[in-house]
């Protein structure tokens, strides 16, 4: 079973500049463990200790939010397209000195 997972800009430092890589997992849980365990420098990156996602990580199986979906243990099949979007800042400088 493979699902294709798109590497965001932000994290391609550590899988070798790839956009996306293909693995097999049943569910997101699984999927970010195998992303974590051959790519060791996204440890942390998504996830914290205790196995959450990050609250400005956003992950998205076929343009759907896991969160509208079941979360970490949404299923997984064959052909599925995985999304990791970290949120993005920015403008806090700007506005700290009084510029929109």
């Amino acid at each position: 079973m493979a699902v294709t997972v798109y590497i965001p800009t932000s994290f391609r430092r550590v899988t070798n500049n790839r956009d996306r890589v293909e693995l097999a997992a049943p569910d997101i849980s699984r999927l970010l463990d195998q992303l974590e365990a051959s790519y060791q420098g996204l440890k942390g990156l998504m996830r914290d200790e205790g196995g959450e996602v990050h609250r400005h990580v956003n992950i998205y199986v076929n343009n759907e939010a896991i969160e509208s979906l079941q979360g970490v243990r949404t299923l997984l099949k064959d052909g599925d397209e995985v999304a990791i979007i970290p949120a993005l800042a920015g403008g806090g400088r700007a506005r700290a000195l009084g510029r929109p």
